[in-house]
């Protein structure tokens, strides 16, 4: 496709560039294919086969009385539009936001609440939202119920006059229990409540919450959406307008906003989500069926087991198993011991990267749980949490048996 030479070629390209992703956003195309084609693909401007980063903080009015889309980075920047544009197409939502964390983005989500609210909770929710929850929103007056999503009675029995929202996390994080999505959404819409939920470990590949009812997704884009271990980001799907404009105000006014760069990069680890999901997940099902097969492990949790509680429910609402496999290695010294000895994977907070990582929940994700709450919610001091990344799944394997044998 050339562009025209005349004074107006290349507005005129513009226009059709435009036109040309109206129609792929149109059409019914497949996920995979989605991916690469989202919209903001090709700059309208230039013709480049990359979203330009628009590294400014201030935009030039030519007109005072007619604005330009932007006028301060805060409030809006180019390159951070497309990749919200990108998330809510992915996600099947009407408006996306890009914030500086996962946890910016829950957080700024929360902020929906006011000082008197109650909200009911997924019990082995992550360890920063726990800590969010019972150290500081509680502070401000909203209070939070941690329940065992897996049991709808349970979820039933934490309503309160002043309920206002149900947050699920689902597979949860490290137990990976699940929730039944529509079920839980399907009752909090009869009691007039917001959902939420964070959909970090299946992404929209495999999961779209959305489609279930759920009012705001979540993700920490820092783990598979970005894919790379390079990139600090969170990002928040609204269903409706209504929601999307109170989230976009609470952004804006919060200033809890991705910087340029950073949106750059997230939007290059997802144009490989699916292959890279594909591939992790391909893996971490050998690995815990080859961790079950063990003697000396006491427990195996991975949705993909033909034994986990809740597989039913979530092949209803999931497209795939995902990438992490959590297990008990019997104690907390042999958990140590094996950290110390496996050479493959990285030992360190965080997951859904293309480096396989092994992570120590009790001292990394969930220390913020004291050891009581921790142990009640099945996380244990001899759990281990594996992120399958992209190497040889027989080598990780070779790795970990290594380990196994260091650690007795």
């Amino acid at each position: 496709m050339s562009i025209d030479k005349g004074p107006s070629g290349l507005e005129t390209q513009s226009k059709k560039w435009s036109a040309a992703q109206k129609d792929h956003q149109d059409d019914d195309l497949r996920f995979e294919t989605k991916l690469l084609h989202f919209g903001g693909e090709i700059d309208r401007a230039t013709g480049a086969s990359s979203v330009p980063i628009y590294q400014a903080s201030t935009f030039h009015h030519d007109d005072i009385y007619n604005p330009p889309q932007h006028d301060y980075s805060r409030s809006g920047n180019p390159t951070r539009q497309a990749l919200e544009d990108y998330i809510a197409l992915l996600e099947g939502g009407v408006r996306g936001f890009a914030y500086a964390s996962g946890m910016a983005a829950i957080s700024s989500s929360f902020m929906l609440l006011s000082a008197g609210d109650h909200m009911i909770v997924t019990e082995d929710v992550y360890g920063g939202t726990y800590r969010l929850l019972t150290s500081i929103l509680s502070r401000m007056g909203i209070e939070s119920t941690f329940v065992d999503m897996t049991d709808l009675d349970q979820v039933k029995r934490a309503l309160k006059p002043n309920t206002k929202a149900v947050y699920m996390e689902t597979p949860s994080n490290p137990t990976l229990k699940i929730t039944d999505i529509g079920a839980v959404t399907s009752w909090a819409q009869e009691q007039g409540l917001l959902t939420l939920l964070d959909n970090t470990f299946m992404t929209p590949f495999y999961q779209r919450p959305i489609e279930f009812g759920v009012d705001i997704v979540i993700h920490s884009a820092t783990k598979f959406l970005g894919g790379h271990s390079d990139v600090l980001a969170g990002l928040a799907v609204a269903r409706t307008e209504e929601l999307g404009e109170r989230l976009k105000q609470l952004q804006n006014g919060l200033g809890t906003v991705l910087g340029a760069q950073d949106s750059w990069l997230l939007m290059r680890g997802m144009k490989t989500l699916s292959t890279r999901m594909a591939h992790s997940e391909q893996s971490a099902a050998k690995l815990a069926a080859w961790l079950q097969g063990r003697s000396d492990i006491e427990h195996v949790y991975y949705p993909g087991l033909l034994n986990h509680p809740g597989r039913e429910v979530h092949e209803k609402q999931s497209s795939g198993y995902g990438a992490v496999v959590s297990f008990d290695v019997g104690s907390g010294e042999r958990a140590k011991q094996v950290l110390n000895h496996v050479k493959l994977p990285l030992v360190a907070v965080s997951l859904g990267a293309v480096e396989s990582i092994l992570s120590y929940p009790a001292m990394m994700s969930h220390a913020a749980m004291g050891a009581q709450v921790r142990h009640e919610r099945g996380i244990t001091d001899g759990l281990l949490r594996f992120s399958v990344g992209l190497e040889d799944i027989d080598d990780l394997i070779a790795d970990l048996d290594r380990a196994f044998s260091a650690s007795y």
